[in-house]
């Protein structure tokens, strides 16, 4: 295992390599020990190419909520056939299947926190348990949030996330994106810059950042997989809640 030191060291001396070099740093330290995380949007598409061809059959994790748009779904099948990708799809825990389905509708708006813990955060928790490394497509520009992660950020629990594209903006996923001539999410060209489930997600105007259309006015800007939120890993407090609305 790592050291807290070691990973600080190698974390800054990662601020001057490529996201290649990173990745294949990452290869051979965790050899089949490491998985990858996807939304399959436009901006998911450098990082997806260069991994799939880098660690070939590296497990992609895909966080299937039920509340993706029909595009998101038909894109990741277009894109898991055409990269021959080892995606593996993963869903809220059962022993919540009751409490989300009455509140299919209406918990997205009424409590988008606890809908994302559910449907996003916990699956990731629970998949990452058998991993050592988790490879994580966020950049320093999306959100405040993410603009102070570190390329190399170990998790209280030992696992160690992997950030490549960190130091990248939107400039340089572009460049790469038309270097590599890499297909765009459908919804791009409809005015959907960053595409989340469908409840929480619209299309923005062009001078808008990226992420505007994101949990608009609700004041969310994450979802919880690179937050405070991913870390806590005791559910016993959101069990009682929702045994709690359920009576």
């Amino acid at each position: 295992m790592l050291s807290a030191q070691k990973v600080k060291r190698l974390s800054e001396e990662f601020e001057t390599k490529t996201p290649q070099e990173i990745i294949e740093w990452a290869e051979t330290r965790f050899l089949q020990n490491i998985a990858m995380s996807s939304s399959f949007q436009t901006q998911s598409m450098p990082l997806l190419h260069m991994a799939s061809r880098l660690i070939p059959n590296l497990p992609i994790f895909f966080i299937d909520t039920g509340y993706h748009f029909w595009e998101t779904l038909m894109f990741r099948e277009q894109i898991a056939r055409d990269w021959n990708l080892n995606i593996v799809d993963l869903y809220r825990d059962h022993r919540w299947d009751a409490y989300a389905r009455q509140r299919t509708r209406t918990l997205p708006l009424e409590d988008a926190d606890l809908c994302c813990f559910i449907h996003k955060v916990h699956p990731m928790q629970t998949a990452l348990q058998n991993y050592k490394a988790w490879i994580s497509g966020i950049r320093r520009d999306q959100t405040s949030v993410r603009a102070s992660a570190k390329i190399l950020e170990m998790q209280n629990d030992g696992l160690l996330k992997i950030n490549p594209l960190l130091n990248w903006t939107k400039a340089d996923v572009k460049r790469y994106m038309e270097e590599n001539n890499l297909p765009s999410h459908p919804l791009l060209e409809k005015g959907y810059r960053s595409v989340g489930c469908a409840p929480c997600t619209i299309a923005i105007g062009v001078n808008d950042d990226e992420r505007a259309g994101r949990w608009q006015g609700r004041g969310k800007i994450e979802c919880g997989l690179h937050t405070d939120m991913f870390k806590k890993k005791d559910v016993s407090e959101i069990q009682q809640k929702i045994e709690l609305e359920i009576k």
